[in-house]
């Protein structure tokens, strides 16, 4: 294995997604919410660096390449599971989240069946979009939740943070349901007996 700098930043972004949850469980509100903010926000942000890094050093790995998609995947499906567990289970908010986690699954499954022939199914620019929508909604949602509890629920402030982070997590569903399409779309011919 190669523990460059970009696979460690993936392997500390896996590691972080857990933590979200963990915040919730020792420590509380609103400190928990400001911890796994910041803990959210800068795990998301190694994504964009651990690629570029990747890139630009010419360090691409095979572990590389298979951890970062596991690890987004685990960072987004931990923070949507807490954001759901912590609301009132509405259905604008649940029914996004499940497009989601289905979709991720879904795909999981289908580059694990495919094994050797997943190459079909490549990240393409328009998944690369729909990560940065579900983290930057995740992230929004997280900052509803710091802000409810310095202001109150009903402030101007938390109501637009809250309306404007299941805009962006509606966004990134559209956009999941997109991706995920194409990717059955694609994995068709290798899917017939």
């Amino acid at each position: 294995m190669n523990w460059n700098v970009p696979n460690i930043l993936t392997a500390l972004r896996l590691l972080a997604a857990p933590g979200v949850a963990v915040m919730f469980l020792y420590f509380h509100r609103p400190w928990a919410d400001w911890f796994a903010l910041v803990l959210f926000i800068s795990a998301a942000a190694t994504d964009w660096f651990d690629g570029y890094l990747a890139r630009a050093w010419k360090q691409t790995t095979k572990l590389g390449a298979m951890l970062d998609p596991i690890a987004d995947k685990a960072m987004v499906v931990i923070a949507l599971m807490v954001i759901v567990g912590y609301s009132s289970m509405s259905p604008w908010l649940v029914l996004p989240a499940t497009v989601i986690l289905f979709r991720e699954v879904f795909v999981s499954g289908l580059r694990e069946f495919l094994g050797d022939t997943a190459g079909t199914l490549k990240v393409t620019q328009l998944a690369k979009w729909k990560t940065t929508a579900q983290m930057i909604a995740i992230a929004v949602l997280f900052a509803q939740g710091v802000f409810e509890h310095y202001f109150g629920a009903t402030t101007r402030g938390a109501v637009v943070l809250g309306h404007a982070g299941l805009w962006l997590l509606w966004i990134a569903a559209a956009l999941t349901l997109l991706t995920g399409y194409d990717y059955f779309r694609k994995s068709i011919p290798y899917l017939k007996d």
